[in-house]
Formats: structure tokens, sequence, C-alpha cells
């Protein structure tokens, strides 16, 4: 059965402030006991208490965060670089999935280099392989542009074939496409989807006044700007709908993640996302 976890990316203050355990112990407070690990360095010491988060919290790691290229040592981890340290922290966290946020965005420039990144990708990915560890791209919405007559993305998913996806539904709806179908089209290649909601907020008020100023390059600016990220339930998302695909999709992760909040806190919106998750019927995933 797939669970229902955080993306760490929300809880970076927190682990820099009080530390990977005690930011965990909270988050399993309120429920979740999944946890992507993302933009933290993974050094002894954070290792050391996302371990005992493990231990003593019961907190499972989803995937960790790497790279394909880099040097060794660094965060995320560069899979064809430093490829030891990287197997031995996934054995450490009990970890067999590994996940590429975003790649560089020098690769974006034409086809000819997203194909070139992609077989570098697909190498890393089967190198993971021999180590019983597999790799995920997560997506944004720059991957649904296109080159040569296709998406980006599916110019990555065809050129590596031994790397999977991490689809990203705000990113998808946001790329202008439907989260419900991408998932089916994916259906066998999505072990985790990321739960970040999509909604229009309200022009703001110096917009309106832009624009009846006549000042309609500032008014565009809000106009642009009124999209935002949302606790899941808040926006115009229907996991209800999305939360199923997704499984029937072959996703073993669902992890909630909220790039912006707005002034609320870390742990507001997380408790939201999950009391709105419970009411959409789907407490048996936490």
């Amino acid at each position: 059965m797939a669970r229902i976890g955080v993306q760490a990316m929300m809880l970076r203050e927190g682990f820099a402030q009080e530390g990977p355990f005690e930011t965990l112990r909270r988050v399993a407070e309120i429920g979740y006991r999944a946890v992507e690990v993302s933009q933290i360095p993974m050094d002894e010491a954070n290792l050391a208490e996302l371990d005992r988060a493990r231990a003593e919290l019961g907190i499972e790691f989803a995937a960790l965060s790497v790279q394909v290229d880099g040097d060794p040592g660094q965060t995320p981890y560069a899979v064809l670089g430093d490829l030891e340290r990287t197997v031995e922290d996934c054995r450490r966290l009990g970890t067999k999935m590994l996940r590429i946020g975003m790649l560089p965005m020098g690769e974006l420039r034409s086809e000819r280099t997203v194909l070139d990144y992609a077989k570098r990708a697909n190498e890393a990915a089967e190198a993971l392989g021999e180590h019983g560890i597999e790799l995920y791209y997560h997506n944004h919405h720059v991957e649904f542009a296109k080159m040569g007559g296709r998406h980006v993305l599916d110019v990555l998913a065809e050129a590596a074939p031994a790397m999977g996806l991490e689809i990203d539904v705000h990113w998808v709806a946001r790329g202008g496409l439907d989260p419900v179908r991408t998932l089916q089209k994916y259906a066998g290649r999505t072990a985790m989807v990321h739960l970040k909601d999509y909604r229009i907020g309200v022009l703001p008020e110096e917009g309106i006044a832009a624009y009846e100023a006549g000042d309609f390059a500032a008014f565009m600016g809000h106009f642009a700007s009124v999209v935002q990220f949302a606790e899941v339930g808040e926006g115009n998302l229907d996991f209800g709908a999305i939360i199923p695909a997704a499984i029937d999709a072959g996703a073993e992760y669902l992890l909630v993640e909220q790039d912006q909040l707005y002034g609320r806190t870390v742990f507001e919106a997380l408790q939201t996302s999950h009391d709105n998750l419970v009411a959409l019927g789907f407490a048996d995933l936490f």
C-alpha cells in the first residue's frame, strides 16, 4: 500500500535550527511517518539524527536526493562521482530509492543537451541498479516545454529507460497538463508522487489600483503572480481523483510538499494537508 509522507524541502529551516530528529518528531506527531530527504547536508551529524529518527520514531525514508554528476562529498549526492558513499548512506537509512530534483538548467538549452543529460542519467540509474537502488526524476513545469515536437519529460523518459519518474502534480498542472492523465501515461514508472495543491489567489489591491491607473505592466505582474502553492485540499486540484490514480500508477509514496507558505508555519501547513487528506478518506495511507 502507498504511504503519505512529507518532502523535506519544507523542513530545511527546522533541520538547520532544531536538528533533524526534533523536526521529524514534530512531523510524526501530526501523523506522518515517511519522509523524502532533500536540501539538507548529508554529513555525519545529520545522518546520525536521521538514523535515530528511523529507530526511535518509526520514520521511513522514501528517498534521498541526488544529482547525476559532481564531486564526492557534496549534497545532493553525485551518483557518477560518489557512487560508493551514495549506496552506503541509502543502506544506512533503509531506502532503496533516489530522486533527482531537477536537471541543471544549462541542460535545457536544446534537445541535444537534454538527450546528453538523459544518457548520463541512464548510466547513473544502471549503476545504482547493480546495488538494488532505483533512480527517479522529479518534474517541474519546464519539462513540459516542447523540443523536437515532444515534451522534455518525454525526451528524458524515453532516452533514460532505466530511470523512473517522480510526478509532481502541481507542476504538471502549471505545465498545462492534467495530473490524472499524466499519472496514467506514466503508470509503471512512477514510484513517488508529490502532493502539492494549486491555488489561484485573490488579485491584490495594488494590482487593481495599477489596472485602474492604466499601468498595465504593473498590473500584469500582479495578474500573473496570483498562482500559488497551497496546502493539499486548499487549492483547485482534485486529490480525490489524483491519489487513486497515483496508486494505480504504482506509487509507493505520496509526498506532501508546499514550496511557499504565505505566512503560515510549516507545521500548520502540514497539519492542514493531513487533516484534509483524512477528510477525503485517505487516513489509512498515513
